[in-house]
């Protein structure tokens, strides 16, 4: 059984790792866009609402699908007041808790309602409200769901290993 844990975090990890990668390239795109919008309006007083659009879904888009890959590197935001000075042990403890408790059941609950509210707007074909704007608005809605279940994936393998780090029977060491 702990084989079969070990592989499946370390798949769930490298899932992460890949969709963290090339979500970074993303940021690039972003920049792009952003360069030439702001440069269209300034230099050429041209502007388009597909544009901002298209900014503001590449920026969301960052954020949600690199959220797994962040907790996987641990880059995600953190009280820590004692954190940083607890034992590996310790620190094994809070992170299960933690994910058990408290990030796991999120992220299902947005993934429940927002699968919903993605699938609403697919149903009717949503687009941007403005005149010029995106199409499939569902589009970035469904990027919603994706961004938590990478998330909830990431936290499961986080589980996973503070959970061998806690209970799981260390081999005693050869005395020499």
């Amino acid at each position: 059984m702990t084989r079969f844990l070990q592989q499946l975090s370390l798949r769930i990890n490298n899932l992460n790792e890949w969709v963290g990668r090339a979500t970074a390239w993303l940021t690039a795109l972003l920049a792009i866009v952003v360069f030439f919008d702001v440069v269209a309006r300034k230099l050429f007083n041209f502007s388009k609402i597909w544009i901002m659009d298209i900014e503001w879904h590449l920026y969301a888009m960052i954020f949600l699908l690199a959220a797994g890959y962040a907790l996987k590197h641990d880059r995600h935001v953190r009280v820590d007041l004692f954190y940083e000075k607890f034992t590996s042990k310790d620190k094994a403890m809070c992170n299960f808790w933690g994910y058990l408790l408290f990030l796991i059941p999120w992220c299902i609950a947005v993934i429940y309602f927002s699968y919903g509210y993605a699938m609403e707007s697919f149903l009717i074909n949503e687009g941007s409200p403005e005149p010029g704007g995106l199409p499939a608005r569902y589009f970035i809605k469904f990027c919603i769901t994706l961004g938590m279940v990478l998330l909830l994936l990431q936290a499961i393998a986080g589980l996973i290993d503070a959970g061998l780090e806690l209970f799981q029977k260390k081999e005693e060491e050869p005395v020499l």
